[in-house]
């Protein structure tokens, strides 16, 4: 059966090229096609598709909010489809992705190799068709705490012993990752001290804004990384691994490489994680979120070895599981948790929590 798809986008030129990618493959089928947000979803609900691709700068009713009634009362899997140029639209893009929009992928340019870009639209398509999505994202994660299972150990392994404080938190995070970091930033308090590091797997030409607009989400202050930060100095900041860049930790100072690609990703979580147990050992606490492919389960595994404690999404609460369901097999989780448990859990190993709590 083919995938079948709704194509949403307010410029014909544009709607049209999509339609025509789309109508060369046999394993597609376009069963209409919207110039505006509430034609959008009115044809959604109406011809219930298998995914959307969704423009962000629409009439009547733009991209986003378009995206967050379809998630409310009709999920489908959503391919946000959008220019990288303009800061507020990337913004929306982000929020698109934050209500439940799977991935995005950037508009043609013009400058593309021939056929480049109809092969990742059509890959991608396949990718998001796939995605179990649910209705309501933040409430259904927040109903789920407390459900999941605690504390998986390998066969024959014990749990490590309790490090007598942690001094940097380290998470990963692909497909479904902005809604998923947004989760646990805001549920980690404002009196965590530990720095924070970020690698989000997200197309890069959409990652430049992505510091910016989750500073305003966030009551703590997020950056890019530079490159030779003392990682001492970033008591409570949040740092991401900047677009197209490895992030790691060398001589406790961040470091920026350009290295070959991990699992296809560059930035690579297992390029940090690994870093990190290698660095800093049992006094790490690493998480790794929703995604697909592998990209992280390794280094997981890695720090859980070195002593560190080790936390992964569980299944219910994942757009995808894929990375944390690979890290479950491995036994690279010490815990595996709701995503509505896990920003408390990471503030357990809090050198000030623990501090203060003794006061």
């Amino acid at each position: 059966m083919p995938i079948r798809v709704l194509v949403v986008e307010d410029s014909v030129t544009v709607r049209k090229r999509i339609v025509e990618v789309l109508q060369e493959d046999p394993g597609f089928q376009v069963v209409a096609e919207a110039e505006d947000g509430s034609t959008a979803i009115e044809l959604c609900l109406e011809h219930r598709p298998d995914v959307v691709t969704m423009d962000i700068m629409l009439p009547k009713l733009n991209g986003l909010a378009a995206t967050e009634y379809i998630m409310a009362h009709c999920p489908t899997p959503i391919l946000v489809v959008s220019a990288s140029f303009n800061r507020g639209e990337m913004f929306l893009t982000y929020d698109a992705l934050s209500a439940g929009a799977v991935d995005v992928l950037e508009k043609p340019t013009g400058n593309e190799p021939p056929g480049q870009w109809e092969n990742q639209l059509r890959s991608s398509l396949r990718i998001v068709s796939r995605v179990r999505v649910i209705t309501h994202p933040r409430a259904r994660l927040q109903g789920l705490s407390g459900i999941g299972p605690r504390k998986p150990r390998a066969p024959g392994a014990a749990d490590p012993v309790e490090p007598p404080g942690a001094s940097v938190i380290a998470i990963g995070a692909s497909t479904g990752g902005p809604q998923a970091l947004l989760t646990v930033l805001r549920d980690l308090p404002e009196a965590c001290t530990l720095p924070v590091l970020i690698v989000l797997h997200i197309a890069t030409p959409f990652a430049a804004s992505l510091a910016d607009w989750m500073n305003g989400q966030l009551r703590r202050p997020v950056c890019f990384a530079r490159g030779g930060e003392a990682l001492h100095s970033l008591s409570g900041q949040i740092v991401l691994a900047p677009p197209d860049h490895h992030l790691s930790i060398g001589h406790r100072r961040l470091v920026l490489s350009d290295g070959p690609e991990r699992h296809s990703c560059r930035p690579s979580v297992d390029v940090l994680f690994e870093s990190l147990a290698r660095e800093h050992g049992s006094t790490v606490v690493g998480c790794l979120l929703t995604g697909m492919g592998r990209d992280g389960a390794q280094g997981l595994l890695a720090l859980r070895r070195a002593g560190a404690r080790t936390i992964a999404q569980d299944e219910a609460t994942c757009v995808v599981y894929g990375m944390p369901r690979e890290a479950a097999l491995l036994g690279a989780a010490e815990q595996i948790l709701p995503l509505g448990e896990i920003g408390r859990a990471l503030f357990r190993y809090d050198p000030a929590r623990t501090s203060s709590s003794q006061r």
